[in-house]
């Protein structure tokens, strides 16, 4: 019995160094500033600022766009797929767009939060594109399939929150893109459900761990085993998405409402909140005594901090402080 404590509290101190060192990595990572998307943004107050649209696109140029917001909405990223053509399938390009955008976000220390939408109206991502699927030969299959799960898990992995704006339909891959994300919202219309076994195979990007962690084991299944699609007021009362809102004329409230939850998020203290989903994200694998360590070893690299300090200062001086990620 011993040994066995011994080797949990070795194994412990291990898992805090691995994750003090992470938490080092997310807050000194440096900036790499890409702007890809069109469009300007108006910078008012946070309560009376207008909505920024998504921008609606029938040009199948670019299947993925990255748009860094900027004025007082700096430190958002609106990342749209645009494959209006295809319903926003998941092809082979768009999963090198993804790797390619996760990657310059995670790069960028100046990025407070994510919004994951769609610029094709009435769709999210009808999951994997079945057309290009079709031409490929069974060898080929596996190794997309796992390409498309490596760069699901890039985004959930991503040190900043993640917002899925689901104003339609989200399948298979789609969906398993939402699941994803830290925080998903739906408009009532939308519609969402792993779908796969009506084509005989199964949720391959992560859909079939994901879900029960999301819904619970035994809704997960049926979800699943019958392939159900739910609109977005069904999700909600399951615990799929966190907000169900009525759409409007424009298609866009999903988006709208994420726009609205970013804005919240955003004058927090960044390295406080990328500390913080660290030790969530980490903690909820492993049992409570461990995650207990993890959050202490994240709860370090926030003393230190500039941000921390200034906190304080504002409280005391009773004004809103103002982060720097510093």
């Amino acid at each position: 019995m011993a040994v066995l404590l011994g080797r949990r509290a070795l194994s412990q101190v291990v898992q805090v160094a691995e994750w003090d060192s992470a938490c080092k990595s997310a807050a000194t990572v440096s900036c790499l500033r890409q702007r890809v998307f069109s469009g300007t943004v108006s910078a008012c107050s946070r309560l009376s600022r207008p909505a920024v649209s998504r921008l609606y696109s029938s040009d199948s140029k670019d299947d993925l766009r990255v748009r860094y917001l900027d004025g007082e909405d700096s430190g958002i990223v609106v990342v749209g797929i645009n494959r209006p053509k295809a319903k926003n399938a998941i092809s082979k390009n768009l999963v090198k767009g993804m790797f390619e955008a996760v990657e310059n976000i995670k790069k960028n220390n100046k990025v407070r939060s994510v919004i994951f939408c769609s610029l094709v109206p009435g769709v999210f991502c009808a999951g994997a594109d079945l057309k290009e699927r079709a031409k490929m030969h069974q060898s080929e299959v596996g190794p997309f399939v796992s390409k498309a799960r490596a760069v699901i898990t890039e985004l959930g992995n991503l040190p900043v929150p993640t917002i899925a704006a689901i104003d339609g339909v989200a399948l298979g891959g789609g969906l398993e893109i939402a699941l994803a994300c830290d925080i998903r919202i739906a408009s009532n219309t939308a519609k969402m459900g792993l779908v796969e076994a009506k084509l005989a195979i199964m949720p391959g990007a992560g859909g079939t761990q994901r879900l029960p962690r999301v819904i619970g084991i035994s809704l997960a299944k049926e979800l699943i085993f019958a392939s159900r699609v739910v609109d977005g007021t069904e999700a909600c009362r399951l615990g799929l998405v966190n907000h169900s809102v009525e759409q409007n004329n424009s298609g866009d409230a999903a988006y709208l409402r994420a726009l609205e939850l970013a804005r919240e998020i955003n004058p927090k203290g960044p390295i406080a909140i990328r500390m913080a989903k660290l030790a969530i994200n980490q903690g909820i694998e492993v049992d409570l005594s461990t995650g207990l360590a993890i959050e202490e070893a994240c709860y370090a690299q926030v003393i230190p901090t500039k941000d921390r300090l200034e906190g304080l200062a504002a409280f005391k001086e009773k004004r809103s402080p103002h982060y720097k990620g510093e």
